[in-house]
């Protein structure tokens, strides 16, 4: 059951309500949790507008979904697990890939550069080494494509802690990502 609960369309200020209204548009649903973030207008509008803005970067949607992937499943959360597998399958992704991803795995060399890279930002809460960015380059990775990982990491992040904190229902097919891990 949700621990924050939420918020009907209808219920929510007008400005969330508006966005609200304007994701239901685009999607066909309004996924959980955009109704959770509804509870603070400013910072549904400011997931949007970041999630809009790391878009036209020069990461890929499918890159991105993978990135989301491997955070999802370093920090075990199984709304953000269900949600990206949906959403890298509608980018093209394989099934068995995705299932690699939350492991922090890919076949692909470049993929894996990456994701490797992402789970040290995540396990080392940011205190990465030299080697690590080194090996990141190796990988072909600008300065420019580093900083963009690490803003999905970070909004990723935050989604993560605010779908664990609230118990956000999942309104996706479910991805198990196993039990939390001990802090």
């Amino acid at each position: 059951m949700p621990r924050i609960q939420p918020l009907d369309p209808e219920a929510a200020h007008p400005k969330a309500a508006e966005l609200l209204t304007a994701i239901q548009r685009q999607l066909g649903v309004t996924p959980n949790l955009f109704r959770t973030l509804a509870h603070a207008p400013s910072v549904l509008g400011g997931y949007l507008t970041f999630t809009k803005s790391l878009g036209s970067g020069k990461l890929s949607l499918a890159l991105r979904e993978q990135i989301a992937l491997a955070v999802a499943g370093a920090n075990r959360c199984g709304y953000c697990a269900s949600a990206h597998t949906a959403m890298a399958q509608q980018a093209g992704l394989r099934p068995e890939e995705l299932g690699r991803n939350l492991n922090g795995k890919s076949e692909d060399p470049h993929t894996q550069a990456v994701l490797t890279f992402v789970n040290r930002v995540v396990t080392s809460r940011g205190n990465v080494t030299d080697t690590d960015l080194a090996q990141v380059r190796a990988a072909g990775l600008s300065d420019g494509e580093i900083v963009e990982i690490i803003a999905n990491i970070a909004l990723n992040v935050f989604t993560n802690y605010l779908n664990l904190v609230a118990s956000t229902e999942v309104d996706f097919p479910v991805v198990d990502v196993g039990p939390p891990r001990a802090a």
